[in-house]
C-alpha cells in the first residue's frame, strides 16, 4: 500500500531583499495578501490536502513568523470578552497544534535544493510536499490537494506545472516530457533556468511538488548547480536517470507570483475582489483609475 503524504515541507529561510525596506524588520512570509500572511494561504492549502506535520526551514531573524502560529492568549480573551465571535474563529485557524510545527534552521543561503535537505531527518523515508509560500494559487480545489489525489494513482514524484512564455524559460525550472495523461506528463529531464532557445518545452516547475524520499538521498551528493546554489530540480532529474518515475501536473487554478512586487499587488487586486465585503468598492474605484487612464490618452 502507497504511504500517504502526511508531511509538508516550507523553505521560508529566504530574506526577501525584493520587498526592502519592509522586509528589514517583518518576514516577507507573513506580509499580508488582504488580510493573511502570505504563509497562511499556504498552510490552508496543506491542511486541506491532508497534511498533518508541518516542517519550517527558517533562518535569523524570522521570530514573528513562528510567533504567529502560537496560541495568543490576551487576545483571546479580550475578544471572547466582547463577544466577537467570529474574529475568535478567524485566530483559531492561524494556531498549530502542540508537536504539529517544527522549524529547522538553514545556516546557509545554498538553495532551494539545500533547503530541503536541511529537514531530512524529520522526513524519515516517507513521501513529502514543498510548499514554496511565494506561490498563491487561487483554485476551486486547492492545488496541493489536485495533486495528491493524482499521486495515490501514479506514486513516484510529481511537480505542479504550468505554461509560460519562452522568454520567462530562464526564472524557472523546465520540464522535457514525453507521454501526456490527461492532466499529467511523463517527466524525462529537467533543466533548470535555460535560456530561452535551450528550453527543451514552455512548461515550468512552480512551487508545489510531491517527493519521493529518495530524492533526500540525492540531495546528499549534489554539489552546487545552477547560480552557485544546490538546486531541487537537479535531485528530481537524478530520479529519472535512476529509472523511477517524475510527473508534471497542470493544476487548475490561477498562480500568483507573490515573490515579485507586481505578481504581490495583482494578488492582492484578485483576492480583494473575491471577497464579498470588499468587491463593490474595490471594483469602483478600478474602474475609476481605469476611467481616469481612458481619459488621459
Amino acid at each position: 500500500m502507497r504511504k500517504k503524504v502526511t508531511k509538508a515541507i516550507f523553505p521560508v529561510a529566504g530574506m526577501g531583499t525584493r520587498f526592502l525596506p519592509a522586509t528589514k524588520s517583518v518576514p516577507k512570509e507573513i506580509m499580508t495578501l488582504v488580510d493573511r500572511p502570505l504563509v497562511q494561504y499556504a498552510i490552508d492549502e496543506a491542511r486541506a490536502a491532508g497534511i498533518k506535520e508541518f516542517i519550517f526551514v527558517t533562518s535569523r531573524g524570522k521570530g514573528a513568523l513562528e510567533d504567529y502560529f502560537d496560541h495568543a492568549p490576551q487576545l483571546e480573551q479580550e475578544l471572547r470578552k466582547k463577544g466577537k465571535t467570529e474574529l475568535l474563529k478567524t485566530l483559531e485557524d492561524t494556531n498549530m497544534d502542540s508537536g504539529a510545527i517544527a522549524y529547522i534552521r538553514q545556516h546557509k543561503a545554498l538553495g532551494l535544493g539545500h533547503a530541503v535537505w536541511c529537514a531530512r531527518r524529520l522526513i524519515g523515508n516517507e513521501p513529502f510536499a514543498v510548499m514554496l509560500p511565494d506561490d498563491v494559487i487561487a483554485a476551486d480545489k486547492p492545488c496541493l490537494k489536485q495533486m495528491i489525489e493524482a499521486y495515490e494513482e501514479t506514486g513516484g514524484s510529481m511537480v505542479a506545472a504550468m505554461e509560460v512564455e519562452p522568454a520567462r524559460a530562464s526564472s524557472y525550472g523546465i520540464l522535457d516530457t514525453s507521454e501526456e495523461q490527461g492532466d499529467l506528463v511523463k517527466v524525462k529531464g529537467m533543466v533548470e533556468k535555460p535560456a530561452a532557445d535551450k528550453a527543451p518545452s514552455n512548461l515550468a516547475v512552480i512551487g508545489r511538488y510531491i517527493l519521493a524520499p529518495t530524492v533526500l538521498k540525492n540531495l546528499n551528493k549534489l554539489k552546487s548547480g545552477s547560480g552557485g546554489e544546490i538546486q531541487l530540480t537537479d535531485a528530481i532529474a537524478q530520479e529519472i536517470e535512476q529509472e523511477r518515475d517524475v510527473y508534471g501536473f497542470r493544476f487548475r487554478g490561477q498562480r500568483f507570483d507573490c515573490g515579485s512586487k507586481a505578481g504581490f499587488l495583482q494578488a492582492t487586486v484578485a483576492f480583494g475582489l473575491a471577497r464579498e465585503e470588499l468587491r463593490d468598492d474595490l471594483s469602483a474605484y478600478l474602474q475609476s483609475i481605469a476611467q481616469v487612464d481612458r481619459a488621459a490618452q
